[in-house]
């Protein structure tokens, strides 16, 4: 395992742990940061993990970019400047196609480049008392690298998503699940366990069948229903062809027998690697 600085990283089994690691700096993201996560999401995705936590040391999860490492110290040394951004493009797309399941455990301060890495994630377990915010356009520029398109992805509302990246004003972890940018608020004693609970779920599940249910989400999104029925069900086959048809000659068969039931609890997967 490599040697970080601004962030550890923590591999139990199935799950990987990745603690964004700047407290004196709220966890902002420095341009050292971005090129140890292009490392770090290489390293837990060839450990063959199924899922990915997501959170920060101390009191924040991240509270956005390091103003004056990524843009401030760089800005008069163009090919400097252009590494460090390119560094966060890098594994911000990583992130967004994970094959894993990424959850974002947020765990306090949380405002324009961590809502992104937040809205990149497929599940979001946050602290009610968590503070998230667009605070952009307070020093004059509007929420980019991707952070718009992440508000227009995971806030329903054009009027909230315009509301909230205009005015800059700020919302709690409870305000984020209404909102859209979070699954579910717990209080912040019971974050760590709630967690666990949901990814110890998850990783009872098959691998194959969690992360082809996240493509065919994300190829889905934007089709029309038509062509949307015909995907899923050549992905199903695929699926099928994948795990050795376990869904129907396992799952199904263990149902018919009453030996499970499929909306309350999952069936014992015959191989272990699916």
């Amino acid at each position: 395992m490599n040697d970080y600085k601004n962030i550890i990283i923590d591999i139990a089994e199935d799950v990987a742990t990745i603690t964004f690691n700047r407290p004196e700096k709220k966890n902002c993201m420095s341009p050292d940061l971005h090129a140890e996560m292009c490392d770090a999401l290489n390293e837990v995705r060839d450990a063959g993990i199924k899922v990915l936590i997501l959170t920060g040391a101390g009191n924040a999860f991240i509270g956005g970019m390091d103003l004056e490492k990524c843009f401030l110290d760089n800005w008069d040394e163009p090919e400097k400047f252009v590494e460090g951004v390119e560094y966060s493009f890098v594994w911000m797309k990583h992130l967004k196609t994970f094959p894993a399941v990424t959850i974002a455990k947020v765990n306090g301060w949380c405002f324009g480049g961590g809502m992104e890495v937040v809205g990149l994630c497929d599940i979001a377990i946050v602290a009610e008392e968590s503070t998230w915010g667009l605070s952009e356009v307070n020093f004059g520029i509007f929420p980019g690298g991707g952070t718009t398109w992440t508000v227009a992805r995971n806030m329903p509302s054009r009027k909230q998503a315009l509301y909230y990246s205009l005015t800059a004003d700020t919302f709690n972890g409870e305000e984020a699940v209404k909102l859209g940018w979070a699954s579910k608020a717990v209080p912040l004693a019971e974050l760590d366990a709630v967690t666990q609970e949901v990814a110890n779920g998850l990783v009872k599940k098959g691998r194959i069948v969690l992360q082809k249910t996240k493509e065919v989400y994300e190829r889905v999104f934007d089709m029309d229903f038509p062509e949307a029925v015909d995907y899923e069900i050549a992905k199903l086959y695929e699926l099928s062809r994948l795990t050795n048809d376990d869904w129907i000659r396992t799952a199904l068969k263990s149902f018919k027998k009453r030996e499970f039931k499929p909306g309350l609890e999952e069936y014992k997967l015959t191989r272990n690697d699916v």
